[in-house]
């Protein structure tokens, strides 16, 4: 494994807003945002040979652990984004990156920081990163802008208002043969209240992934309310109540 030079840990890539990626009000959807930043970062990795792919003579691959999504503006139908990626930091077991995205006018209109975690892909548990990967820190593109990582502990549901129902298909899944991340971030907002859904824009997203699922399994999201703009999310596996992501949301105008 070759450690690049540190321009190559700088990545961009653009994107077209497609009309399957928006909603009723030619937004595009925070699912279809978290797909495209993720695109970015998978065509990134491919070019540093650390994709899953590479990773798989090792037994590894990567599970996105946290996520902490910030939006300005949700670009329309028809508009050109740019996504900014980068790596920003490697630890024993955690490696983060950023995300920055751009309209056409280079103005910052979203970001987000993650953790990632690698998987051993027989037993499914947390394996250590590789020393080759650690030894990136000494790369890293300018350190003192990182992105604020989510650190706090999300708090419990509590009792939940609203709840909605989901069965994991084959479509559902990735290339680790579980459920897509965006999934648990798409499934738990459809359990937001149609008032938040239909007229508010979500401008915070805290996702801390806590299980994984697989095909068949049955879903429940379930919704509280903390105050007028802020909610608590959960998505638990029916057959045992085992609780695999909870997230908490801040909405505005």
């Amino acid at each position: 494994m070759n450690a690049p030079d540190a321009a190559a840990l700088l990545h961009r890539e653009r994107f077209a807003i497609r009309s399957y990626e928006i909603d009723p009000y030619k937004r595009l959807t925070i699912p279809a945002l978290i797909r495209l930043m993720q695109e970015a970062s998978m065509q990134h990795v491919l070019q540093l040979k650390l994709s899953v792919w590479d990773l798989e003579q090792q037994g590894i691959s990567w599970v996105l652990m946290r996520q902490r999504l910030h939006i300005e503006r949700l670009p329309m139908l028809g508009e050109t984004i740019e996504v900014l990626t980068h790596p920003s930091g490697f630890e024993r077991v955690f490696t983060h990156r950023d995300f920055r995205v751009f309209d056409a006018d280079g103005a910052q209109i979203a970001d987000a920081s993650t953790t990632w975690l690698l998987m051993n892909t027989a037993t499914r548990r947390m394996a250590r990163i590789p020393a080759e990967l650690l030894a990136y820190n000494e790369l890293l593109p300018y350190p003192a802008g990182y992105l604020p990582r989510a650190a706090d502990k999300l708090p419990d549901l509590g009792a939940p208002v609203q709840s909605r129902r989901f069965t994991v298909g084959w479509h559902n899944l990735d290339f680790n043969f579980h459920l897509t991340n965006s999934f648990y971030a798409d499934w738990m907002l459809e359990a937001a209240d149609e008032q938040l859904l239909q007229h508010a824009t979500l401008r915070d997203m805290d996702i801390l992934y806590l299980a994984e699922c697989v095909w068949n399994e049955e879903l429940i999201a379930e919704t509280s309310i903390v105050d007028d703009t802020m909610r608590l999310h959960r998505l638990l596996r029916v057959k045992d109540g085992k609780e695999l992501a909870r997230a908490r949301t801040g909405w505005g105008s």
